[in-house]
């Protein structure tokens, strides 16, 4: 029985996600207004949050430390067998590929999708989602949809500021802290740093952005049980988003990454 009600519950939640997706056309069309007004909360947040900078300084300070441990284990690791003049490849391959992507989704669902989450909930048990549907107003748009799309459209410059702040924690380090040569590090950087892997590493972002808004709507959206209920969705919204960003990132790395690479290193 156990097995059947998760069966459905997933059932339940794929149904969810795909309606939500297809909403987006009409959503864009009738909702431009809370979509704008998304925008702003998604990017620098709202109370205590935003004295933090929002999620933009969220990001930023996430990135900018993984970064650093980047640069730090990377330089002691190839200085063990003289190749230290290579930690601008470790950048611009772990950093570009696996790490600031996943940062990058695991603070969008710390900050942007646990409000969501606590949001829609409180909405839920306090009969507020009814209220829309009876005044006409299909609340699976306007309150997930739109937020989907926020989360899509502001994640871009949110990644842009991320990635930089990454790669220049990891030069930091292996520049200043290690003093390696500026103009050996930048040339291995540039070197082994291709376009194309840049555009995947925000391909990446972009998917894992609509996976954890949608994950955590889903959540708060059916919340029931009062407001310990909208606790426990919070915390099960978190659990899930995590899991799946990390399922979805090994697929997707396996499909771009998996048969080929843009990077090469021969003797």
């Amino acid at each position: 029985m156990a097995v059947l009600r998760y069966l459905d519950d997933l059932g339940g939640q794929l149904a969810f996600h795909l309606r939500a997706l297809a909403w987006a056309p009409r959503t864009l069309r009738r909702y431009k207004r809370e979509v704008i007004r998304l925008l702003a909360e998604v990017s620098f947040g709202t109370g205590a949050l935003a004295v933090l900078g929002g999620t933009v300084g969220v990001i930023c300070f996430l990135t900018f430390f993984t970064g650093t441990e980047v640069g730090l284990q990377g330089y002691q690791a190839l200085d063990q067998i003289g190749s230290s003049a290579f930690t601008g490849f470790v950048s611009a391959y772990f950093n570009t590929r696996e790490i600031s992507p996943l940062v990058a989704a695991l603070a969008l669902s710390a900050t942007v999708g646990c409000g969501f989450t606590a949001q829609l909930g409180a909405m839920r048990i306090s009969e507020e989602v009814d209220a829309l549907e009876v005044m006409g107003v299909p609340s699976l748009p306007f309150l997930v949809t739109t937020r989907m799309i926020a989360g899509f459209i502001a994640v871009i410059p949110l990644y842009v500021i991320g990635l930089l702040s990454s790669y220049l924690a990891t030069r930091t380090i292996a520049v200043v802290y290690f003093d390696q040569s500026a103009g050996t590090y930048d040339y291995y950087f540039h070197l082994f740093l291709p376009p194309g892997d840049v555009l995947w590493s925000f391909g990446k972002v972009l998917v894992f952005s609509v996976i954890v808004v949608l994950v955590h709507c889903w959540y708060g959206y059916t919340a029931q049980g009062g407001p310990a209920g909208v606790g426990v969705a919070v915390g099960r919204a978190v659990r899930t988003a995590i899991v799946a960003v990390n399922v979805v990132d090994f697929f997707l790395s396996l499909a771009i990454w998996g048969a080929t690479t843009t990077v090469r290193i021969a003797g």
